[in-house]
């Protein structure tokens, strides 16, 4: 009977075998951390990443912290105790993960920074992202050609709004779109009524559109009671949409009132929709698909043992080490070419705008 009992146990086995082939070819197991569901952006990159990751054969464990820091770590702390072979990590706050990336470097696992630099600590091997600088230099770029300003006279009004302080990306953003501004702003064509100028003064905690909703009814009640604001330096569609709101709040869009130029990023649905109906002016759209190419090209690298293809090695310091990357370009999106940049490229469908 011994004979028969190993010939079942075989058999069972090999059914075993053929009825879960995706664990025979598993590459191994990728760690994907996002940091937060609220924005319709960070859903789409994670399951960009999957789906990719999981193509070329990798299993993969995808967690959204809910912009919750503790629960962000305590995510990462599960995926290296479970021994994932790369962490790919869109933090929420980029100061705060030293501890537990040295605890994953102990156990060889990889870090790819995604679209946000993690800082102040020496193990993030690379970092998959857009020009940042480029993206503020193009939101820049909006106010200015909206406005006219190589040949208007002016003065032009005009209020800026940050990102969240704990994002490095924030920085760039702001640094990009000042890079094209602060010219004008030294020769008084454009006017800062407000005088909040720098990233202490302008940012906007965890990218909340609410707080820049609140923040803007400030500035409208405290400045412009009697002054019509120009234009609003927005980084962020989610910041748009309040600021948005508390423009029309005042008046802003109806009679003889027409709406500040205002910014945005991301190219969310909601924003698309706004600038169609006259509202924001544009947005900066970042394709999530090909930065999920450019992760998954660094995870295989990486395990295989092969070179990771980088195209910037000078720019991205995060306060211990520069961290080799690869920069996306971004793309300005507008009235006259959202068809042509965000259907024509299937990221939307011409139904889920119109």
């Amino acid at each position: 009977m011994k004979p028969i009992k190993t010939l079942i146990a075989a058999l069972a086995l090999g059914v075993l075998s053929l009825s879960t082939p995706a664990s025979a070819q598993d590459k191994g197991n990728v760690g994907i951390a996002m940091p937060t569901k609220s924005s319709a952006r960070w859903i789409l990159d994670g399951e960009n990443i999957v789906k990719v990751l999981k193509a070329r054969g990798y299993s993969t464990d995808l967690q959204y912290a809910d912009d919750d820091i503790p629960n962000q770590l305590s995510q990462i702390e599960n995926m290296v105790t479970k021994g994932v072979k790369v962490l790919v990590i869109g933090a929420i706050d980029g100061t705060t993960l030293s501890d537990v990336l040295a605890q994953a470097a102990k156990g060889g696992t990889k870090v790819i920074a995604y679209d946000r630099l993690i800082r102040n600590s020496p193990n993030v091997d690379y970092y998959a992202t857009f020009d940042n600088f480029q993206v503020g230099v193009l939101q820049g770029q909006s106010i200015e050609n909206s406005l006219k300003l190589k040949t208007a006279k002016g003065p032009f009004n005009v209020e800026l709004f940050g990102g969240s302080p704990d994002d490095n990306n924030a920085f760039f953003f702001y640094n990009g779109a000042m890079s094209v501004l602060d010219p004008y702003i030294k020769s008084g064509k454009i006017v800062i009524q407000s005088g909040q100028m720098g990233m202490d003064k302008v940012s906007t905690l965890r990218w909340d559109g609410a707080v820049a909703q609140a923040r803007m009814d400030n500035l409208l009640s405290a400045y412009y009671t009697n002054k019509r604001l120009d234009a609003v330096l927005s980084p962020y569609d989610g910041l748009s949409i309040g600021i948005l709101s508390s423009l029309k709040g005042v008046g802003y869009g109806s009679g003889n009132m027409p709406m500040p130029v205002v910014t945005g990023q991301d190219a969310e649905i909601p924003s698309v929709k706004s600038i169609l109906a006259g509202e924001q002016t544009s947005t900066i759209f970042k394709d999530t698909r090909e930065l999920a190419k450019v992760t998954a090209d660094m995870v295989d690298a990486l395990l295989s043992g092969q070179k990771v293809v980088v195209n910037d090695t000078k720019t991205y310091n995060n306060g211990v080490k520069v961290v080799p990357a690869y920069l996306l370009k971004p793309v300005i999106v507008t009235k006259n070419n959202w068809e042509s940049v965000l259907v024509d490229s299937g990221y939307y469908k011409k139904s889920q705008i119109q």
